[in-house]
């Protein structure tokens, strides 16, 4: 939904909430809606032959937000793009009901769900709030025989769903879960067993029960269709000699993420029979105990070097660094490394990130210190997205990495397009020289863990260093801000950040006014997460003619009012305002813990939890 010179029809808003980011039109749809061909549309002459012409177009057309804006172009092009549409993103399960999607859409082969928030990650929401994908299942199975593909993140998948969805979808091909909950082994057995021509099975931070069932040997006896199986988050063990037959008997198996009770040699057995992976999640990069006492290494550098299509490595959890050298044959390949489960030191980091010149993508635990971020910034000169981690999330303790190793990073890495950085100290020299040296940064997330900390040389607010990144780093659509910050480093947000879409902000702000500046100066703004922060009912009533464009408003520990959010419910009645109390008690007429506001079609949903007041 948007402001704009005319009111949308409901078809409009069906469209442009379920493309997910309605407010955004690129100069390409702008220009398509502009011509002379969209005036074409109105006239007597249009007819089935103009329809199938622009059917035809639109199929070359595959961004969403692109698509989202032919729809508002007339009533034709709307009904011509949604008999065309195969790809359906929903960015909140309950912006929209299930059979509005039908209805709308009546050849739909792939689904991106999202349910829960973000910050949910962070246990900032309780358990059991809802994001069912019960009811979207139930939908689908009688609307879209032909459905291949399902992503699913942050929402409550039972077994039963997965029953539902491998028996009704003949041609399923592809099941990606991302931080889901609610299912188990038993869900997984029935998809691997009836879904025969499945290509993927991702399972990325997911909480799966162990129903002690193995799914792994459910998997089809001949030939299997499988290019990527991701289990890492699995807390079961599974058999390893039925894991070792199926990856044997899966020629087009690329991608294999194992979890913690892979032992490394188990993995070399894996590795020998699948030498064409080019991304590998090497489950604990440990021995066993019996293994231990056996002494028997196997010959992980060989497998290793005849591996030479890798290009992703991740895993190494409970990794013994003994072993590290044996990855040192594919490193000069590598475009991807994922440490952030590896506990390393400085040296440790250094014997292979010295050796990976190629690297774009690399995540990390602090525990390489700034010394070994100055050895990233020293070898890996195409960087460009960084994510380094804390080993201890603790406030009190004095995180390893600073404004040190940012710098080096900045200064050695100018190609960086993305940047999340936990630490405990900084300085805003550091950050500017960062807004400086990387000016192609899109997102930028700054986590100093600490409240409230200021630049910790000189004692200075952090406003400097983040106005300059929203300044200088003229394609930022993401920033996460943290520590010690005044009014002014949201007045340059506001007055800068034109296309900032996802803005999460913790401790940080001293009076609504930083509120207001967001709210009234970020014209793309589509998700706001606020927590720990003074931003009381005036700042958040200065939204009101913005919260319409947005897909969702979170804040939780802040100054706000159930009088306050009563009269955002009262003039905004197609928001959904939901109160949440962390725990099950009776309702308290003053104060708000947790605010969550989105925009629906549906209204109010009617599996909201006792904890949940929907205003």
């Amino acid at each position: 939904m948007r402001e704009d010179r005319y009111e949308m029809s409901e078809d409009e808003e069906r469209a442009s909430d379920l493309a997910g980011d309605g407010t955004e039109t690129s100069n390409r749809s702008r220009s398509i809606a502009g011509s002379d061909f969209a005036g074409d549309c109105l006239s007597p002459f249009s007819d089935q032959v103009l329809e199938n012409v622009l059917e035809v177009v639109l199929f070359f057309l595959t961004s969403r937000r692109d698509r989202n804006a032919v729809s508002l172009v007339c009533k034709s092009w709307n009904k011509a793009e949604a008999r065309t549409r195969s790809d359906l993103f929903i960015g909140n399960c309950y912006a929209v009901s299930p059979r509005r999607v039908i209805e709308r859409f009546r050849k739909v082969r792939s689904l991106v769900l999202k349910g829960k928030p973000r910050f949910a990650d962070f246990n900032l929401m309780p358990l059991n709030w809802g994001a069912h994908f019960s009811p979207w299942v139930a939908a689908m199975a009688a609307a879209y025989p032909w459905l291949e593909k399902v992503y699913l993140k942050r929402m409550s998948v039972s077994n039963g769903d997965l029953g539902l969805l491998a028996h009704s979808f003949p041609g399923f091909k592809e099941l990606v879960l991302v931080c889901c909950e609610g299912f188990g082994t038993s869900g997984l057995a029935v998809v691997a067993s009836k879904c025969r021509q499945l290509r993927v099975l991702d399972l990325v931070d997911d909480e799966v029960m162990d129903d002690e069932v193995d799914w792994i040997s459910c998997f089809p006896e001949t030939g299997t269709c499988l290019e990527s199986l991701v289990f890492d988050c699995l807390e079961s063990a599974v058999d390893f000699d039925t894991l070792e037959r199926l990856v044997a008997r899966s020629p087009s198996l690329r991608k294999l993420v194992l979890n913690r009770h892979v032992s490394i040699r188990q993995l070399h057995h894996l590795m020998v029979q699948a030498p064409q992976l080019t991304h590998l999640g090497t489950g604990s990069f440990s021995s066993s105990d019996q293994e231990a006492q056996e002494g028997q290494e196997p010959d992980l550098v060989s497998a290793f070097a005849a591996s030479n299509s890798l290009i992703c490595l991740s895993g190494f959890k409970d990794v013994v660094p003994d072993y590290l050298p044996a990855i040192y044959p594919v490193c000069a390949n590598l475009t991807s490394l994922n440490f952030s489960y590896a506990n390393i030191n400085t040296e440790q980091l250094k014997s292979v990130i010295y050796r990976c010149h190629k690297l774009q993508t690399f995540w990390v635990l602090d525990t390489v210190c700034d010394e070994g971020l100055q050895a990233v910034a020293a070898t890996c000169k195409d960087l460009r997205e960084l994510r380094v981690f804390p080993m201890d999330p603790s406030e009190d303790s004095e995180g390893p990495v600073s404004e040190v190793g940012l710098l080096a990073i900045s200064e050695g890495c100018r190609l960086l397009r993305y940047i999340l950085y936990f630490c405990q100290r900084m300085t805003n020299a550091a950050v500017v020289a960062m807004s400086k040296n990387c000016p192609e940064l899109v997102v930028f997330r700054l986590c100093i863990m600490g409240r409230h900390l200021p630049d910790h040389l000189t004692g200075e607010p952090m406003d400097g260093g983040f106005g300059a990144i929203i300044m200088n780093c003229k394609k930022i659509t993401r920033l996460a801000i943290s520590g010690l910050l005044t009014d002014e480093a949201f007045s340059y947000i506001g007055k800068y950040g034109k296309l900032v879409r996802t803005l999460s902000v913790a401790f940080a702000g001293d009076s609504d006014m930083g509120l207001r500046y967001l709210l009234e100066g970020c014209p793309k703004l589509q998700k706001l997460e606020i927590r720990d922060s003074p931003f009381g009912d005036s700042a958040l009533l200065s939204g009101l003619h913005h919260y319409h464009n947005m897909r969702f408003l979170w804040m939780s520990s802040c100054n706000l009012s159930r009088v306050g959010c009563k009269e955002i419910a009262r003039r905004m009645p197609r928001l959904v305002v939901e109160v949440i109390r962390y725990k099950d008690e009776e309702e308290i007429d003053i104060a708000v813990e947790l605010l969550y506001m989105y925009r629906s079609l549906e209204g109010p949903r009617d599996d909201a939890p006792k904890f949940v007041t929907i205003l």
